[in-house]
Protein backbone atom coordinates (compact mmCIF):
# COMPACT_ATOMS: atom_id res chain seq x y z
CA UNK A 1 0.00 0.00 0.00
CA UNK A 2 1.23 3.47 -0.81
CA UNK A 3 2.19 5.67 2.10
CA UNK A 4 -0.08 8.69 2.04
CA UNK A 5 -0.83 11.38 4.57
CA UNK A 6 -4.58 11.21 4.19
CA UNK A 7 -6.90 13.28 6.35
CA UNK A 8 -10.12 13.75 4.40
CA UNK A 9 -11.33 11.74 1.39
CA UNK A 10 -14.16 12.47 -1.04
CA UNK A 11 -15.36 9.19 -2.50
CA UNK A 12 -17.41 8.92 -5.70
CA UNK A 13 -20.11 6.76 -4.12
CA UNK A 14 -22.92 4.87 -5.84
CA UNK A 15 -24.02 2.57 -3.04
CA UNK A 16 -23.23 -0.41 -5.27
CA UNK A 17 -21.06 -3.40 -4.53
CA UNK A 18 -17.62 -1.85 -4.87
CA UNK A 19 -18.16 1.52 -3.23
CA UNK A 20 -20.08 -0.09 -0.36
CA UNK A 21 -16.92 -1.99 0.51
CA UNK A 22 -14.60 0.95 -0.09
CA UNK A 23 -15.82 3.10 2.82
CA UNK A 24 -15.02 0.56 5.59
CA UNK A 25 -11.83 -0.42 3.77
CA UNK A 26 -10.65 3.20 3.73
CA UNK A 27 -11.43 3.56 7.43
CA UNK A 28 -9.41 0.42 8.16
CA UNK A 29 -6.40 1.19 6.01
CA UNK A 30 -6.10 4.96 6.29
CA UNK A 31 -6.38 5.39 10.04
CA UNK A 32 -8.23 8.42 11.40
CA UNK A 33 -9.23 9.57 7.92
CA UNK A 34 -12.64 11.13 7.30
CA UNK A 35 -14.62 9.76 4.36
CA UNK A 36 -17.18 11.95 2.62
CA UNK A 37 -19.52 10.11 0.25
CA UNK A 38 -20.37 11.99 -2.93
CA UNK A 39 -23.36 10.82 -4.97
CA UNK A 40 -23.89 12.25 -8.45
CA UNK A 41 -27.55 12.19 -9.44
CA UNK A 42 -27.26 11.85 -13.21
CA UNK A 43 -30.62 10.20 -13.76
CA UNK A 44 -30.08 6.74 -12.33
CA UNK A 45 -33.27 5.05 -11.04
CA UNK A 46 -34.62 6.92 -8.02
CA UNK A 47 -34.79 3.66 -6.05
CA UNK A 48 -31.00 3.50 -6.09
CA UNK A 49 -30.91 6.84 -4.24
CA UNK A 50 -33.37 5.78 -1.56
CA UNK A 51 -31.66 5.60 1.83
CA UNK A 52 -28.27 6.01 0.15
CA UNK A 53 -27.21 8.68 2.65
CA UNK A 54 -28.14 6.39 5.54
CA UNK A 55 -26.27 3.49 3.93
CA UNK A 56 -23.15 5.58 3.40
CA UNK A 57 -23.10 6.76 7.00
CA UNK A 58 -23.71 3.27 8.37
CA UNK A 59 -20.73 2.13 6.31
CA UNK A 60 -18.53 4.73 8.00
CA UNK A 61 -18.91 7.95 5.99
CA UNK A 62 -19.02 11.17 8.00
CA UNK A 63 -21.46 12.73 5.54
CA UNK A 64 -23.10 12.12 2.17
CA UNK A 65 -23.70 14.76 -0.48
CA UNK A 66 -26.24 14.02 -3.21
CA UNK A 67 -25.89 16.54 -6.04
CA UNK A 68 -28.46 16.83 -8.82
CA UNK A 69 -26.58 16.96 -12.14
CA UNK A 70 -29.25 15.57 -14.47
CA UNK A 71 -30.07 18.64 -16.54
CA UNK A 72 -26.42 19.66 -16.79
CA UNK A 73 -25.48 16.12 -17.83
CA UNK A 74 -27.91 16.14 -20.74
CA UNK A 75 -27.28 19.72 -21.88
CA UNK A 76 -23.53 20.05 -21.45
CA UNK A 77 -22.18 16.53 -21.81
CA UNK A 78 -24.59 14.37 -23.81
CA UNK A 79 -25.58 16.87 -26.50
CA UNK A 80 -22.06 18.06 -27.35
CA UNK A 81 -21.18 14.43 -28.07
CA UNK A 82 -24.48 13.58 -29.72
CA UNK A 83 -24.18 16.47 -32.17
CA UNK A 84 -20.87 15.11 -33.46
CA UNK A 85 -22.53 11.75 -34.23
CA UNK A 86 -19.93 9.93 -32.13
CA UNK A 87 -20.29 6.21 -31.49
CA UNK A 88 -17.45 4.12 -30.13
CA UNK A 89 -16.51 1.34 -32.55
CA UNK A 90 -19.67 1.89 -34.52
CA UNK A 91 -22.27 0.88 -31.95
CA UNK A 92 -21.70 2.18 -28.44
CA UNK A 93 -23.42 5.49 -27.61
CA UNK A 94 -21.04 5.93 -24.66
CA UNK A 95 -23.43 6.40 -21.74
CA UNK A 96 -20.80 5.53 -19.15
CA UNK A 97 -18.01 7.52 -20.83
CA UNK A 98 -19.99 10.76 -21.00
CA UNK A 99 -20.99 10.52 -17.33
CA UNK A 100 -17.48 10.24 -15.90
CA UNK A 101 -16.27 13.81 -16.55
CA UNK A 102 -19.30 15.46 -14.95
CA UNK A 103 -19.00 13.16 -11.93
CA UNK A 104 -15.28 13.82 -11.61
CA UNK A 105 -15.73 17.60 -11.87
CA UNK A 106 -18.47 17.70 -9.23
CA UNK A 107 -16.38 15.44 -6.99
CA UNK A 108 -13.37 17.75 -7.31
CA UNK A 109 -15.56 20.79 -6.61
CA UNK A 110 -16.84 19.14 -3.43
CA UNK A 111 -13.34 18.17 -2.35
CA UNK A 112 -12.18 21.77 -2.69
CA UNK A 113 -15.28 23.05 -0.90
CA UNK A 114 -14.79 20.67 2.05
CA UNK A 115 -10.99 21.11 2.19
CA UNK A 116 -10.39 17.45 1.41
CA UNK A 117 -6.91 16.32 0.45
CA UNK A 118 -7.78 13.09 -1.36
CA UNK A 119 -10.12 11.77 -4.05
CA UNK A 120 -11.23 8.15 -4.33
CA UNK A 121 -13.11 6.11 -6.93
CA UNK A 122 -14.31 2.52 -7.23
CA UNK A 123 -13.09 1.76 -10.75
CA UNK A 124 -11.27 -1.53 -11.22
CA UNK A 125 -7.68 -1.88 -12.36
CA UNK A 126 -8.86 -3.57 -15.56
CA UNK A 127 -11.31 -1.00 -16.78
CA UNK A 128 -11.53 2.32 -18.56
CA UNK A 129 -13.07 4.32 -15.72
CA UNK A 130 -9.87 4.50 -13.69
CA UNK A 131 -8.29 6.37 -16.61
CA UNK A 132 -11.31 8.62 -17.10
CA UNK A 133 -11.58 9.61 -13.44
CA UNK A 134 -7.89 10.11 -12.83
CA UNK A 135 -7.24 12.00 -16.04
CA UNK A 136 -10.01 14.41 -15.03
CA UNK A 137 -8.60 14.69 -11.49
CA UNK A 138 -5.14 15.43 -12.87
CA UNK A 139 -6.50 18.17 -15.11
CA UNK A 140 -8.84 19.80 -12.59
CA UNK A 141 -7.00 19.35 -9.30
CA UNK A 142 -3.46 17.98 -9.68
CA UNK A 143 -2.68 18.85 -6.04
CA UNK A 144 -5.17 16.31 -4.68
CA UNK A 145 -4.10 12.76 -3.87
CA UNK A 146 -5.91 9.82 -5.43
CA UNK A 147 -6.76 6.44 -3.92
CA UNK A 148 -7.87 3.61 -6.20
CA UNK A 149 -8.73 0.70 -3.86
CA UNK A 150 -8.91 -1.89 -6.64
CA UNK A 151 -5.19 -1.28 -7.21
CA UNK A 152 -4.37 -1.57 -3.54
CA UNK A 153 -6.60 -3.94 -1.62
CA UNK A 154 -6.38 -7.70 -1.22
CA UNK A 155 -9.93 -8.19 -2.52
CA UNK A 156 -9.38 -9.72 -5.94
CA UNK A 157 -12.92 -10.34 -7.20
CA UNK A 158 -16.51 -9.33 -6.70
CA UNK A 159 -17.06 -12.64 -4.92
CA UNK A 160 -14.45 -11.66 -2.33
CA UNK A 161 -16.09 -8.22 -1.98
CA UNK A 162 -19.42 -9.91 -1.28
CA UNK A 163 -17.78 -11.90 1.51
CA UNK A 164 -16.13 -8.75 2.87
CA UNK A 165 -19.49 -6.96 2.99
CA UNK A 166 -21.04 -9.97 4.69
CA UNK A 167 -18.32 -9.92 7.34
CA UNK A 168 -18.98 -6.21 7.89
CA UNK A 169 -22.77 -6.67 8.00
CA UNK A 170 -23.23 -4.22 5.13
CA UNK A 171 -26.27 -5.10 2.96
CA UNK A 172 -26.11 -5.36 -0.84
CA UNK A 173 -28.54 -6.32 -3.60
CA UNK A 174 -25.86 -8.25 -5.53
CA UNK A 175 -25.61 -12.04 -5.26
CA UNK A 176 -23.14 -14.66 -6.49
CA UNK A 177 -25.65 -15.90 -9.06
CA UNK A 178 -26.39 -12.43 -10.48
CA UNK A 179 -23.06 -10.74 -10.09
CA UNK A 180 -23.39 -8.30 -12.96
CA UNK A 181 -21.60 -4.98 -13.08
CA UNK A 182 -24.17 -2.33 -13.93
CA UNK A 183 -24.25 1.35 -14.69
CA UNK A 184 -27.37 3.46 -15.17
CA UNK A 185 -28.00 7.12 -15.84
CA UNK A 186 -30.42 9.28 -17.80
CA UNK A 187 -28.84 8.22 -21.08
CA UNK A 188 -28.36 4.47 -20.78
CA UNK A 189 -28.10 1.26 -18.81
CA UNK A 190 -25.15 -1.10 -19.17
CA UNK A 191 -24.62 -4.65 -17.97
CA UNK A 192 -21.30 -6.50 -17.86
CA UNK A 193 -19.89 -9.55 -16.14
CA UNK A 194 -21.60 -12.76 -15.11
CA UNK A 195 -22.75 -14.91 -18.03
CA UNK A 196 -21.68 -12.16 -20.45
CA UNK A 197 -18.03 -13.02 -19.85
CA UNK A 198 -18.53 -15.93 -22.25
CA UNK A 199 -19.11 -14.38 -25.70
CA UNK A 200 -20.60 -17.63 -26.97
CA UNK A 201 -23.43 -17.43 -24.43
CA UNK A 202 -26.75 -15.77 -25.18
CA UNK A 203 -27.48 -12.74 -23.02
CA UNK A 204 -30.25 -13.88 -20.71
CA UNK A 205 -33.37 -11.84 -20.07
CA UNK A 206 -32.01 -10.50 -16.80
CA UNK A 207 -29.12 -8.91 -18.71
CA UNK A 208 -31.60 -6.36 -20.05
CA UNK A 209 -33.06 -4.11 -17.39
CA UNK A 210 -34.71 -1.25 -19.34
CA UNK A 211 -35.96 -2.54 -22.66
CA UNK A 212 -38.55 -5.16 -23.46
CA UNK A 213 -37.63 -8.17 -25.56
CA UNK A 214 -38.43 -7.48 -29.24
CA UNK A 215 -40.66 -10.55 -29.22
CA UNK A 216 -42.73 -9.01 -26.41
CA UNK A 217 -42.77 -5.49 -27.86
CA UNK A 218 -46.07 -4.10 -29.23
CA UNK A 219 -47.21 -5.58 -32.53
CA UNK A 220 -48.22 -2.15 -33.81
CA UNK A 221 -45.64 0.52 -34.73
CA UNK A 222 -45.70 3.94 -33.12
CA UNK A 223 -44.87 7.25 -34.78
CA UNK A 224 -43.08 10.08 -32.99
CA UNK A 225 -42.59 13.61 -34.28
CA UNK A 226 -39.22 14.86 -33.06
CA UNK A 227 -38.91 18.66 -33.15
CA UNK A 228 -35.30 19.82 -33.37
CA UNK A 229 -33.77 23.28 -33.06
CA UNK A 230 -30.07 23.85 -33.73
CA UNK A 231 -29.23 20.22 -33.11
CA UNK A 232 -31.22 19.85 -29.90
CA UNK A 233 -34.55 18.09 -29.38
CA UNK A 234 -36.96 20.70 -28.03
CA UNK A 235 -40.30 18.90 -28.35
CA UNK A 236 -41.93 15.53 -28.93
CA UNK A 237 -45.16 15.45 -30.90
CA UNK A 238 -45.07 19.27 -30.64
CA UNK A 239 -45.05 19.15 -26.82
CA UNK A 240 -42.21 21.43 -25.75
CA UNK A 241 -40.01 19.94 -23.01
CA UNK A 242 -36.55 20.40 -21.54
CA UNK A 243 -33.76 18.23 -22.98
CA UNK A 244 -33.93 15.98 -19.91
CA UNK A 245 -37.71 15.68 -20.12
CA UNK A 246 -37.49 14.81 -23.82
CA UNK A 247 -34.93 12.12 -23.08
CA UNK A 248 -36.94 10.68 -20.20
CA UNK A 249 -40.10 10.51 -22.30
CA UNK A 250 -38.32 8.87 -25.23
CA UNK A 251 -36.67 6.39 -22.86
CA UNK A 252 -40.08 5.18 -21.71
CA UNK A 253 -41.54 4.94 -25.21
CA UNK A 254 -38.40 3.47 -26.75
CA UNK A 255 -37.94 0.87 -24.00
CA UNK A 256 -41.48 -0.38 -24.60
CA UNK A 257 -40.59 -1.00 -28.26
CA UNK A 258 -37.17 -2.54 -27.50
CA UNK A 259 -35.27 0.36 -29.05
CA UNK A 260 -31.54 0.82 -28.45
CA UNK A 261 -30.27 -2.65 -27.50
CA UNK A 262 -26.61 -3.37 -28.26
CA UNK A 263 -24.72 -6.54 -27.35
CA UNK A 264 -21.12 -5.89 -28.31
CA UNK A 265 -17.51 -6.77 -27.65
CA UNK A 266 -15.40 -3.64 -27.47
CA UNK A 267 -11.73 -2.84 -27.16
CA UNK A 268 -11.01 -1.27 -23.80
CA UNK A 269 -8.42 1.46 -23.55
CA UNK A 270 -5.99 -0.75 -21.64
CA UNK A 271 -6.05 -3.48 -24.31
CA UNK A 272 -8.57 -5.99 -22.95
CA UNK A 273 -11.69 -6.90 -24.91
CA UNK A 274 -14.90 -6.81 -22.92
CA UNK A 275 -18.53 -7.58 -23.60
CA UNK A 276 -21.35 -5.25 -22.67
CA UNK A 277 -25.10 -5.15 -23.09
CA UNK A 278 -26.07 -1.52 -23.57
CA UNK A 279 -29.58 -0.08 -23.59
CA UNK A 280 -30.08 3.45 -24.93
CA UNK A 281 -33.73 3.67 -26.03
CA UNK A 282 -34.36 7.42 -25.98
CA UNK A 283 -30.83 8.19 -27.06
CA UNK A 284 -31.10 5.95 -30.10
CA UNK A 285 -34.27 7.73 -31.22
CA UNK A 286 -32.61 11.13 -30.81
CA UNK A 287 -29.44 9.94 -32.53
CA UNK A 288 -31.39 8.64 -35.54
CA UNK A 289 -33.47 11.82 -35.73
CA UNK A 290 -30.39 14.06 -35.79
CA UNK A 291 -28.69 11.95 -38.45
CA UNK A 292 -31.86 12.06 -40.58
CA UNK A 293 -31.99 15.84 -40.30
CA UNK A 294 -28.34 16.06 -41.34
CA UNK A 295 -29.23 14.23 -44.55
CA UNK A 296 -31.49 17.14 -45.50
CA UNK A 297 -29.35 20.03 -44.32
CA UNK A 298 -25.64 19.28 -44.65
CA UNK A 299 -23.86 19.40 -47.98
CA UNK A 300 -21.60 16.50 -48.95
CA UNK A 301 -18.32 17.95 -47.69
CA UNK A 302 -19.85 19.21 -44.43
CA UNK A 303 -21.36 15.78 -43.79
CA UNK A 304 -18.02 14.10 -44.43
CA UNK A 305 -16.36 16.51 -42.01
CA UNK A 306 -19.02 15.84 -39.37
CA UNK A 307 -18.34 12.12 -39.72
CA UNK A 308 -14.64 12.72 -39.13
CA UNK A 309 -15.42 14.85 -36.09
CA UNK A 310 -17.64 12.11 -34.69
CA UNK A 311 -15.01 9.45 -35.21
CA UNK A 312 -12.37 11.48 -33.38
CA UNK A 313 -14.80 12.52 -30.63
CA UNK A 314 -15.63 8.89 -29.89
CA UNK A 315 -12.03 8.18 -28.93
CA UNK A 316 -11.61 11.43 -27.01
CA UNK A 317 -14.67 10.69 -24.87
CA UNK A 318 -14.01 6.96 -24.50
CA UNK A 319 -10.47 7.62 -23.34
CA UNK A 320 -11.49 10.21 -20.76
CA UNK A 321 -9.92 13.23 -22.45
CA UNK A 322 -12.92 15.48 -21.85
CA UNK A 323 -11.09 18.35 -20.19
CA UNK A 324 -8.71 18.93 -23.08
CA UNK A 325 -8.39 21.52 -25.86
CA UNK A 326 -8.96 18.73 -28.38
CA UNK A 327 -12.44 17.97 -27.07
CA UNK A 328 -13.32 21.67 -27.07
CA UNK A 329 -12.01 22.05 -30.61
CA UNK A 330 -14.09 19.14 -31.91
CA UNK A 331 -17.16 20.37 -30.07
CA UNK A 332 -16.86 23.90 -31.43
CA UNK A 333 -16.35 22.62 -34.97
CA UNK A 334 -19.47 20.47 -34.71
CA UNK A 335 -21.42 23.39 -33.22
CA UNK A 336 -21.02 25.33 -36.45
CA UNK A 337 -22.69 22.50 -38.37
CA UNK A 338 -25.57 22.19 -35.88
CA UNK A 339 -26.59 25.82 -36.39
CA UNK A 340 -28.58 24.70 -39.45
CA UNK A 341 -30.05 21.56 -37.84
CA UNK A 342 -33.59 22.79 -37.29
CA UNK A 343 -36.55 20.77 -38.45
CA UNK A 344 -39.06 18.03 -37.82
CA UNK A 345 -38.34 14.32 -38.10
CA UNK A 346 -40.98 11.61 -37.83
CA UNK A 347 -39.58 8.39 -36.39
CA UNK A 348 -41.43 5.10 -36.63
CA UNK A 349 -40.49 2.69 -33.86
CA UNK A 350 -41.29 -0.98 -34.05
CA UNK A 351 -39.72 -4.03 -32.39
CA UNK A 352 -36.20 -2.67 -31.99
CA UNK A 353 -36.17 -0.41 -35.07
CA UNK A 354 -36.29 3.39 -35.05
CA UNK A 355 -36.59 4.57 -38.65
CA UNK A 356 -36.92 8.15 -39.88
CA UNK A 357 -39.84 8.11 -42.30
CA UNK A 358 -40.60 11.83 -42.74
CA UNK A 359 -38.09 14.71 -42.82
CA UNK A 360 -38.73 18.46 -42.94
CA UNK A 361 -36.47 21.49 -42.49
CA UNK A 362 -36.51 25.15 -43.45
CA UNK A 363 -32.78 24.71 -44.12
CA UNK A 364 -33.17 21.68 -46.39
CA UNK A 365 -30.84 21.50 -49.39
CA UNK A 366 -33.01 18.87 -51.02
CA UNK A 367 -34.63 20.12 -54.22
CA UNK A 368 -37.26 18.05 -55.96
CA UNK A 369 -36.83 20.24 -59.05
CA UNK A 370 -33.26 18.99 -59.42
CA UNK A 371 -33.54 15.42 -58.14
CA UNK A 372 -36.71 14.38 -59.97
CA UNK A 373 -36.63 11.53 -62.49
CA UNK A 374 -39.42 13.31 -64.35
CA UNK A 375 -38.91 16.12 -66.83
CA UNK A 376 -37.36 19.26 -65.35
CA UNK A 377 -36.34 22.71 -66.56
CA UNK A 378 -33.37 23.36 -64.25
CA UNK A 379 -30.81 20.66 -64.99
CA UNK A 380 -28.95 20.12 -68.24
CA UNK A 381 -27.73 16.53 -68.48
CA UNK A 382 -25.05 17.57 -70.97
CA UNK A 383 -23.29 19.52 -68.20
CA UNK A 384 -22.29 16.23 -66.60
CA UNK A 385 -19.98 15.44 -69.51
CA UNK A 386 -17.43 18.10 -68.66
CA UNK A 387 -17.69 17.40 -64.95
CA UNK A 388 -16.92 13.70 -65.43
CA UNK A 389 -13.95 14.46 -67.67
CA UNK A 390 -12.42 16.73 -65.02
CA UNK A 391 -13.35 14.46 -62.11
CA UNK A 392 -11.67 11.48 -63.77
CA UNK A 393 -8.72 13.41 -65.19
CA UNK A 394 -6.06 11.99 -62.88
CA UNK A 395 -7.26 8.44 -63.59
CA UNK A 396 -7.17 9.16 -67.33
CA UNK A 397 -3.62 10.53 -67.15
CA UNK A 398 -2.44 7.53 -65.13
CA UNK A 399 -3.96 5.11 -67.64
CA UNK A 400 -2.35 6.93 -70.56
CA UNK A 401 1.04 6.84 -68.84
CA UNK A 402 0.73 3.08 -68.36
CA UNK A 403 -0.21 2.60 -72.04
CA UNK A 404 2.88 4.46 -73.18
CA UNK A 405 5.30 2.41 -71.05
CA UNK A 406 7.66 0.24 -73.17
Amino acid sequence: MKSKNVQKIVLAYSGGLDTSAIIPWLKENYKSCEVIAFVADIGQPSKSLLNIEKKAKLSGASSCYIIDLKEEFVRNYIYPVLQTGATYEGFYLMGTCMARPIIAKAQVDLAIKTNADTLCHGATGKGNDQVRFETAYATLAPHLQVIAPWREWHLSSRESILQYLKDKNIPTDVSIRKIYSRDENAWHASTEGGILEDPSQLAEKDCWIWTSDPIDAPDQPEKLVINIEKGEVIAINNERLTPLQCLNKLNIIGAKHSIGRVDMIENRLIGIKSRGCYETPGGTIIFNALRALEQLVLDRESFKWRQQLGHEMSYVVYEGRWFTPLRKSIQYAAKVLTEELTGEITIQIYKGNAIAIEKKSINSLYSKDYSTFSKDNVYNHKDADGFIKLFSLSSRIRALKKQNKP
